[in-house]
């Protein structure tokens, strides 16, 4: 998956809105991150390229920890999305897709999920990390997660990083 988005410049509100107006669901870690300050004042749009890559991608064949996941992205030239990409990046994949189940498990990624690649909002391991986007039973979720680096990512777990301005990836 590859994908050019703005990010940014609306509202909470109206971004809120506009996530209820296309039926996307959000679980209350979503509802949490959203009421941050991040979300609190209009920001000039932005425009960001996403890619896709598996943790297997980036050379975990065994699963890896989150900061061992982002370092190796960083060294392979990916960057971190801004911290506002969940909802835009929601917004945009309506065809992602649906699960193959509707299990929302604990201590693992979801299957058929793909988790935004932020820095953290929060040193609270209990307060949400970021977000996830998922499609269950063809119901757009935009859902938002916590883990502390204890948590090993598995190869399969699929996360989105934004490729810097000047790549042509």
């Amino acid at each position: 998956m590859s994908v050019t988005l703005r990010v940014g410049g609306l509202p909470r509100t109206e971004l809120s809105a506009e996530l209820r107006s296309r039926g996307i669901l959000l679980n209350a870690h979503a509802e949490t991150l959203l009421a941050a300050p991040e979300f609190d004042g209009v920001t000039e749009p932005e425009v960001v390229s996403i890619v896709e890559r598996s943790v297997g991608d980036l050379g975990f064949a065994e699963g890896a920890p989150l900061s061992r996941i982002l370092a190796a992205a960083e060294a392979q030239g990916l960057a971190l999305c801004p911290p506002t990409t969940g909802p835009y990046l929601r917004l945009a994949m309506d065809e992602q897709q649906s699960a193959p189940d509707s299990v929302l498990s604990s201590g693992r990624a979801p299957t058929g999920s793909l988790t935004v690649a932020t820095r953290a909002l929060s040193d609270d391991v209990d307060y949400p990390r970021g977000f996830y986007l998922r499609v269950v039973d063809g119901q757009s979720w935009l859902r938002g997660y916590a883990c502390d680096d204890e948590h090993i990512w598995s190869p399969a777990d699929r996360f989105a990083f934004r490729l810097p301005a000047e790549s042509t990836q």
